[in-house]
Parts: C-alpha cells; sequence; structure tokens
C-alpha cells in the first residue's frame, strides 16, 4: 500500500479563540458597521439558539441594550422552548423585544401549495422571517445582523436571500465551535449554549443529524480543507474517509450560495465583476 505524503505546510491556524479578545474585536466591528451605515440601531431575528443569542449580546455590547431590537418570529409549529429562550436572552440584556407570529402570511402562501414538502416549508418560513426583520428595520431604522456562522455558511446550511440576507454579520467568520467558547464568555445562558443546534423547522430535527457529522469533528475538518490541505491527507492523519468526503461535498456543492448572483458580462464595468471599489477586493 502506498502511503500518501502529507503536505509540507503543517498544521492549519488553531480554533481556539481568545474570547476577551474576540469580544473587543468584535464589538468595534458592529460599532464602525452601524456608524458607517448612519444607523444607531440594530435589529436581530432572535430565534432561541446560540447563534441570535450571541449576536444580541454583542450587539448590546456595542450599541447599549436601547438602541437593539430583538425580534421573535415563531411558526405555530415552532418549539415553545425556542421562544422561551428567545425570551431569556430579551430579559437578561434589557432589549427591545417584538414577537411578530408568521404563522398567517405562511399558510397563507402555502395554501395554494398543500403538497410543500418540509424543505419547500421551511425555505418559506425563513423568507418570510427576513421579509418581517427587514420591514421592521424600515419601520425602525435599525440595521440588521446576520447570526449565520462559519460552519454553517460552509455547509449551505442555510435559505439563499434569508438567512445570509443582513448586510452585516459579526458570526461569519467564526466556526460553530468558536461561537460556543464566545458564548460562554459573554455569558449566554447555559441552557442555550448545551442545547442541540436546530433550525427549529421540523420537530426533532437537528443541525448534527442533518449533517451527518458532529460540529467539533466537521470544525475540525474544514480547518484543514480551508488551509490548503487535500483530503488524502486528512485521512491519511487519521481522520475518517466517510467524513472528509461528506464535509468535501458539502462545501463544494454549495459554493453558489455564497456568491452574489452570476451577472452576465457585456461591458468592461460590470457591477461586482470589474467595477471594483477599493473597499470590495
Amino acid at each position: 500500500m502506498t502511503q500518501v505524503a502529507l503536505a509540507d505546510h503543517g498544521h492549519p491556524p488553531s480554533l481556539d479563540v481568545d474570547p476577551a479578545l474576540l469580544e473587543a474585536w468584535l464589538v468595534a466591528f458592529l460599532r464602525d458597521e452601524l456608524a458607517r451605515r448612519g444607523f444607531r440601531k440594530a435589529i436581530v431575528g432572535c430565534s432561541g439558539g446560540v447563534d441570535s443569542a450571541v449576536t444580541c449580546f454583542l450587539a448590546a455590547r456595542a450599541l447599549g441594550p436601547e438602541h437593539v431590537v430583538a425580534v421573535r418570529m415563531p411558526y405555530r409549529t415552532s418549539s415553545p422552548e425556542s421562544l422561551a429562550h428567545a425570551q431569556l436572552v430579551i430579559d437578561a440584556l434589557g432589549l427591545e423585544g417584538r414577537t411578530v407570529d408568521i404563522s398567517p402570511a405562511v399558510d397563507g402562501y402555502l395554501a395554494s401549495a398543500p403538497d410543500a414538502d418540509p424543505s419547500r416549508r421551511g425555505n418559506v418560513m425563513a423568507r418570510l422571517r427576513m421579509i418581517t426583520l427587514f420591514d421592521l428595520s424600515a419601520a425602525l431604522r435599525a440595521l440588521p445582523l446576520g447570526t449565520g456562522n462559519k460552519t454553517e455558511r460552509l455547509f449551505g446550511y442555510f435559505t439563499w436571500h434569508a438567512d445570509d440576507s443582513p448586510p452585516v454579520n459579526p458570526l461569519g467568520d467564526l466556526f460553530k465551535t468558536q461561537v460556543w467558547a464566545l458564548a460562554r464568555h459573554l455569558g449566554v445562558p447555559d441552557v442555550i449554549v448545551e442545547k442541540p443546534a436546530s433550525a427549529d423547522l421540523i420537530a426533532g430535527q437537528t443541525d448534527e443529524g442533518d449533517f451527518g457529522i458532529s460540529y467539533q469533528q466537521a470544525d475540525r475538518i474544514l480547518n484543514w480543507l480551508l488551509t490548503g490541505h487535500r483530503p488524502e491527507e486528512l485521512v491519511a492523519r487519521g481522520f475518517a474517509a466517510a467524513d472528509v468526503e461528506r464535509v468535501r461535498k458539502r462545501v463544494a456543492g454549495t459554493h453558489w450560495k455564497r456568491r452574489l448572483p452570476a451577472v452576465a458580462m457585456v461591458s468592461p464595468t460590470a457591477i461586482g465583476e470589474a467595477y471594483l471599489r477599493p473597499v470590495d477586493y
């Protein structure tokens, strides 16, 4: 059996973070991004999960809790636990909380599609939530903040033009395991940090169940792949071949979700293709 030669560029950066330094950087990032856009308030879809909780905690520290609006947007089949956990965050931080039941809007649309499968229904819910968030943003003059972490974004585990739509996202370059570490540092309630991550679209559904791999293992594999190591190198280092391939396929198969719409270039100044300001590089 031929041994696979390992790459000469060593190990990837550690997944360990300095939570205090990370908090300081992300708080400064939020202050700068809102000021640059002319906003004094932020609005967050507060789902009761750890990502939205961390985003709320960071926003409250960056702007002051009186300048953060947390919106719960349940559907009639949503877990009562999710609503309760979102309220824990609102109460712990003293945020302005709002609750918008999206059930009538979702059911009204899906009445014409009674055979819609759970995936379609989940996408409708996600897009209705983003419509709600952006409409309240306009009403309250509050900038929407994204809550998607790096692992979810790399796996394409979000609804296109929904979860990843907000213009500012403090967590987008943090793997899920790093979000958990930051959450513990910020004081997010343990019941939120320790529960299984779930999109709460189907009863009993969990992220890791959908992935077929734990976040801890997925993050380790992603960290190696993103720093230029080949799948066969990871297998030679002891990672299960099936896990490496599962992660590789998810990243490769969802690349389109992380890009702006493809534009047919007919001029030398196509926006996003050739016409780039220095800040776009």
